[in-house]
Parts: structure tokens; C-alpha cells; sequence
């Protein structure tokens, strides 16, 4: 990958972020595109994986990988619900150990 390639991810990813309850976190299906996952179901696996690599090394899963529902729009101003994931920053690094 190209060092622009890097840097532009780098801050998309960086923009992306929020502050829950005082904790840095991402929304997985923010980030599902930018890593390149078209779609839920093939990235909700990668996740997975990462949540059972925090767990061996002891950590608590629900603390970077709290499960939660979203309203997202579908069209003419109406929304309907859908799962979705805050991912810590510890959360997203273990997206690369899985």
C-alpha cells in the first residue's frame, strides 16, 4: 500500500472517531467500508476473531466491543434499526491481531 494510501486512511479512520462515556470508539459500521468490507457479514466475522483474541490475553470483550443498535435512514425519511458495534481503540488493533 502507497504511504498517501496510509496517511488517507489514517484519517478517515481518526475523523471517525467518538466519545462514548468518555472513551474513544469507533462505530464497526463506520469503519466496515474504509478496511474494505462491503459487507456486514464478512466484517461482523473479522470482529469475531478479534473479540476472541482480547479474551486471550484476558481482557474483557464487552469492555472494547460493546454491542449496539443504531437508526440508519432507508429512504423518504425513514430510519429503521440495525446492530452495530463500538469498537475501542484497543478493539481496532485487535482487528489486526485476529
Amino acid at each position: 500500500m502507497k504511504t498517501e494510501e496510509v496517511q488517507t486512511l489514517f484519517e478517515q479512520f481518526e475523523k471517525a472517531v467518538a466519545t462514548v462515556e468518555n472513551v474513544e470508539c469507533w462505530s464497526a459500521r463506520e469503519l466496515q467500508p474504509l478496511l474494505g468490507y462491503a459487507k456486514w457479514e464478512n466484517f461482523s466475522k473479522v470482529i469475531e476473531k478479534a473479540k476472541e483474541s482480547c479474551r486471550q490475553v484476558g481482557h474483557d470483550v464487552a469492555d472494547h466491543f460493546p454491542d449496539v443498535r443504531k437508526m440508519v435512514p432507508i429512504g423518504s425519511g425513514a430510519e429503521k434499526e440495525i446492530d452495530d458495534i463500538l469498537l475501542t481503540r484497543y478493539a481496532c488493533y485487535q482487528r489486526d491481531a485476529a
